[in-house]
């Protein structure tokens, strides 16, 4: 499969000969301008200076100020602009824009001067070669700096261009590490309520079954007419094994229920449906545009019901933060009069991708699981309007 052409010019520009062919190409254009139209020899340092110095642009951004320089040097020298400063020039103060080597706003007023001086050079050739020039004070002498007017316009623009563009490359690093926090913070949440789930299953059903043992062993040395010695004995060591073992169990509770950081002590209660704002606020947080919709009359449900409908919740908004980033995303909450709660989750991103079919991932797998745990059922897959729907039905009527 080819790489799309976008992506392969993004890269090409990346590339670290990029400015050395752009400004050896620029080069070769000013040498054969020269011939076709000798100028003197300040413009034709000027144009060479100001082409041959962005093959450093990029190595030494600061090169550009002398890449200005010397394009309005040459243009001071003649009267005609040529191509290859005009392009130089632009180019040159994209690069002061997008480096940020000076403040976009010094940047510009220096231009506005340099542009203002090579006018003022202009003014004074035009007079020197009989043209009809009005006096300064005359009626119509503004004229005269049209030409530093359209300069500094040009100036403004390539730099506020560049300035924008760098603007944007810091804001999509920002909010991508904002995203992988929130994605960490995010993963370590849900390995401890992992760890808490298996700590409660562990408590409620192997301890009762261990204590259980460890009680009718104890009884049973007493209530059992009868007993030999070595049966006596034997019951004993089978409590004590009991109680050895629940020491145990305790033991690795404690280590399921306490956070790895051991500074860190984990407070926050399970998250119930209750806190579906909150998290809807954390993707619109990274720059995700998020939505919470809730109809139907909020009932209390069982503590496993909140809970997996928020993780349903909290995995479909991963998901489109990873797989569909800037689409739209709603979130649907519906308490249905038939003791079923509806979650639906969808953006309206390209829809399912490599990675986030119906049958792939483990996010998906997990949320299916969360949602057979309670009696439910989850699909996902391409909406009905296009993007991506997950939607799950928890019934609680068997709570």
């Amino acid at each position: 499969m080819s790489t799309p052409f976008p992506q392969r010019f993004r890269a090409w520009i990346a590339a670290p000969a990029y400015p050395w062919v752009t400004g050896g190409a620029l080069t070769a254009g000013a040498v054969a301008e020269l011939i076709a139209y000798p100028a003197s020899v300040t413009t034709t340092i000027g144009v060479l200076v100001s082409s041959a110095s962005l093959m450093w642009r990029r190595s030494l951004p600061p090169v550009s100020v002398l890449t200005v320089a010397a394009g309005l040097l040459g243009f001071a020298g003649d009267v005609s602009l040529y191509v290859s400063i005009m392009a130089s020039g632009l180019i040159a103060c994209y690069t002061l824009g997008r480096s940020r080597v000076l403040h976009p706003a010094v940047t510009v007023v220096g231009g506005a001067l340099g542009a203002l001086c090579v006018n003022l050079v202009h003014i004074n050739t035009w007079s020197r070669m009989d043209l009809p020039v009005p006096a300064l004070w005359e009626r119509g002498s503004l004229s005269l700096f049209a030409e530093s007017l359209l300069l500094t316009v040009v100036v403004f623009g390539a730099v506020m261009m560049g300035d924008a563009v760098r603007s944007r490359a810091e804001t999509l690093t920002e909010r991508n590490l904002a995203q992988a926090r929130l994605i960490a913070i995010e993963r370590r949440q849900a390995a401890e309520a992992e760890r808490a789930a298996i700590a409660r299953e562990l408590h409620d059903i192997v301890s009762h079954s261990v204590s259980m043992i460890a009680v009718q062993a104890e009884s049973a040395t007493y209530t059992t007419p009868g007993l030999t010695p070595e049966a006596r004995d034997g019951f004993q060591q089978i409590a004590g094994t009991a109680r050895s073992s629940m020491a145990e169990l305790r033991r690795l509770l404690g280590v399921l229920r306490t956070p790895q950081d051991k500074e860190t002590v984990l407070t926050a209660p399970q998250p119930t449906l209750d806190h579906l704002a909150e998290l809807v606020q954390q993707h619109r947080t990274v720059g995700g545009e998020a939505e919470l919709r809730v109809t139907g009359e909020r009932v209390p449900l069982p503590a496993v019901w909140e809970l997996s409908a928020y993780r349903i919740a909290q995995e479909a908004l991963t998901n489109a933060r990873k797989h569909a980033p800037g689409a739209r995303t709603v979130v649907e909450i519906h308490y249905g009069t038939d003791l079923l709660l509806t979650l639906r989750v969808r953006d309206d991103g390209p829809g399912p991708v490599c990675g986030q079919g119906p049958g792939a991932g483990h996010g998906l797998t997990g949320m299916r699981e969360r949602a057979a745990l309670v009696g439910g059922r989850l699909s996902a897959g391409a909406g009905p309007d296009g993007g991506f729907l997950v939607e799950a039905e928890l019934p609680w009527g068997s709570a």
